[in-house]
């Protein structure tokens, strides 16, 4: 059985996302570019639903004055995380959800949640949102990336024909890409861009933008007003 909310693995999941996941490494890429290209770089980073810590491990070369927290409701997940990540430069909580997180963590510069959010329903993924928010000090961003839903009914079966085809090219077994796509909208639960976009403005973000989109996965990032 899965040691995490997705369905592969921690032991194997950095290999099986990446054969799952259309340009995974490039959703990665486009976020520490745009940690990159922010007024300063950031003093504190809190990375939720971190996974095995790969993102993370990337900023800690890139940003090496930066202080990093890092969440995951996965024991197994963190337990990979702990074993890539510099112990001198990040607290890897106890297993939590990003709804449970702690207000006294903040204030952080940036709050990332990479593919993670859309397994959560509908007031979960608010809950989830508005921790974010809270977490973030005065001026500070919120980036995000998750799997989305086309516009139409059209498009979703063009694109979930594309993902199944992108798998096969991938090497995985035609059993395990049925079962990744019957996960849609029964374990994972995407929205539409718009419907994105919208709910980072109800939670009080002052500027909302979309990052980086492909066929089936989204990037978006959130400035939090100066207070």
């Amino acid at each position: 059985m899965p040691d995490n909310l997705t369905s592969h693995p921690a032991s194997r999941y950095d290999a099986e996302v990446r054969r799952t996941i259309p340009y995974y490494d490039a959703i990665h890429d486009e976020c520490l570019a745009l940690a990159g290209s922010l007024d300063r770089p950031p003093r504190a980073w809190l990375d939720t639903g971190c996974g095995t810590g790969s993102l993370v491990a990337r900023a800690q070369r890139l940003f090496p004055a930066t202080r990093f927290v890092v969440a995951d409701p996965s024991p197994a997940m963190l337990a990979g995380a702990a074993a890539r990540l510099d112990p001198a430069r990040v607290t890897i909580l106890e297993p939590c959800p990003t709804r449970s997180l702690p207000r006294e963590l903040g204030p952080f510069d940036l709050v990332t949640a990479i593919q993670c959010h859309h397994y959560l329903d509908a007031e979960g993924r608010r809950e989830a949102v508005a921790t974010c928010f809270d977490l973030l000090g005065p001026g500070g961003v919120f980036i995000t990336s998750e799997n989305i839903r086309p516009l139409t009914s059209r498009g979703l079966s063009i694109g979930l024909r594309y993902w199944a085809r992108f798998q096969e090219r991938a090497g995985r077994p035609p059993s395990a890409i049925a079962a990744h796509l019957e996960r849609f909208d029964r374990e994972y639960h995407p929205l539409t861009v718009p419907e994105h976009l919208a709910l980072l403005r109800d939670a009080g973000f002052v500027a909302v933008e979309l990052l980086w989109a492909s066929y089936l996965q989204a990037a978006f990032y959130a400035v939090r007003g100066e207070e």
